[in-house]
Formats: C-alpha cells, sequence, structure tokens
C-alpha cells in the first residue's frame, strides 16, 4: 500500500501547487473536500483537512505504511545537465536517495512515535491509527553518490521536500485527516561541504519536526478528552 489511489494522487498534486509557495495558507483552497474533509485554519502545517467528527484521543497504536517519494519535476534533468558526465545522477541512483529516504522515514517516525507512547504495530486495531505517508518534490542538492571519488560539493542548504499525509482508522478504512507542509533545510549564510552525512542530518531535522507535530496532535487529543471526562 506505498502507492496512492487516483483521487489520492489528484489532491496530493492539487496541493502540491499550494505547497510550491510560502504563503500555502493563504491560497484559494476549497473549505471541504469532496470526501468531506473540513480545511483546519492555523494548523502546524501549511495545508490540513480533517473530519470534524473525527476523534484521535482513541489512538494508542499507529500503523505506518511505507512513505512514497518523488522527486521534484526535472530534478534528474536539472542534475545531469549541470555534472560533468562521471559524475551523472543515474536513475539507480534515484532509486536509492528514495529507498534511503522511506527507510529513513519510517526510523524517525518510528522513534518519535514510541518514544512519546504510541507504539507502532504492524497489525490494524480498534486503537490503531494508520499513516499513509508521501514524500513528494524531494529536491537534493548535492547528492552523494559513489562516483564522485575525491570531489566535493559546497551548499548553503541541502534542499528541500514536502510531505503530504493521510490519517486513516485502521479498521473501518475511513480518512480521518491528510496534511501537506514544505520544508526547506535551514540556509547557513554560507556554503559548507555537502555530503551523505550532512544529506542525511537535514533530512532528519526535518522528518522528526514533523513527527513531532503528529505527535503532539495525538496528546492534544488525548488531554482535550480527559479534560471532557473530567468536566474541567
Amino acid at each position: 500500500m506505498s502507492m496512492f489511489s487516483k483521487r489520492g494522487v489528484l489532491w496530493l498534486a492539487i496541493l502540491a501547487l499550494a505547497a510550491s509557495s510560502a504563503t500555502a495558507k493563504d491560497d484559494d483552497l476549497p473549505e471541504v473536500t469532496e470526501d468531506g474533509l473540513h480545511r483546519v485554519p492555523d494548523s502546524r502545517m501549511a495545508v490540513v483537512y480533517a473530519d470534524p467528527e473525527a476523534d484521535l484521543s482513541g489512538y494508542r497504536k499507529v500503523q505506518l505504511l511505507d512513505a512514497y517519494v518523488a522527486f521534484r519535476k526535472n530534478w534528474e534533468r536539472d542534475q545531469r545537465s549541470g555534472s560533468s558526465g562521471k559524475l551523472r545522477v543515474t536513475s539507480g541512483d534515484m532509486e536509492e536517495i528514495k529507498q534511503r529516504l522511506a527507510t529513513e522515514f519510517n526510523a524517525v517516525f518510528t522513534q518519535a512515535l514510541e518514544e512519546g507512547g504510541y507504539p507502532v504495530v504492524d497489525q490494524a486495531g480498534d486503537d490503531v491509527l494508520l499513516l499513509r505517508p508521501a514524500i513528494i518534490n524531494l529536491d537534493v542538492n548535492a547528492p552523494d553518490i559513489a562516483r564522485a571519488g575525491r570531489s566535493r560539493t559546497y551548499t548553503d542548504s541541502a534542499g528541500e521536500m514536502t510531505l503530504y499525509i493521510e490519517l486513516y482508522d485502521s479498521v473501518t478504512g475511513d480518512l480521518i485527516a491528510k496534511a501537506l507542509d514544505r520544508r526547506i533545510d535551514r540556509h547557513n549564510g554560507y556554503y559548507t561541504w555537502t555530503n551523505s552525512a550532512t544529506n542525511k542530518a537535514a533530512a532528519d531535522r526535518i522528518l522528526k519536526g514533523w513527527a513531532e507535530i503528529l505527535l503532539t496532535a495525538l496528546n492534544e487529543a488525548k488531554e482535550k478528552a480527559a479534560q471532557t471526562q473530567t468536566g474541567s
């Protein structure tokens, strides 16, 4: 289930247009989607839609599907046109980068969720929230490929990527929420050597930020439910 349905791909493409702008929150997006999700104002991500009747407080575990990863349009062409023959990125390089990022996504989210008290499980259950993630518009400024040898590349940013994620009830399959958020690696104001280690560190910073947003949402739902029960 690493690929999205046709409807999911369509919405992914629509929301990706919003993510291409730093003012995505102000774009003219619908208030209600075709599947009945309402836009959430003042969210921690650029674009969020959720079922107004859904309640995240009952979920105590998370089922995490493999992340789908896609590069920015024309990324390969731009890399090849800007590289010497022996350093050109191949389709095999791209697949390896995508697989590494998908694996890192799983590792970072699993660690953050489990440390936050939400075990990551393989099976559906009444208290299991299903996450269906995708990394789109991946733009790695300086991919570190094996053929680079002793050459070095200096950049002021590792690049950027956009998260598109869907949240489902793992038993009923009901779509609870979906969100999109674009993140750019911090610019230091000066150029530094970019390699596989620095690229991984940059990706981890962004992924951890997204994982913390999800964890905060789950905790806030739990706290709100507890306050409602106690009448406070």
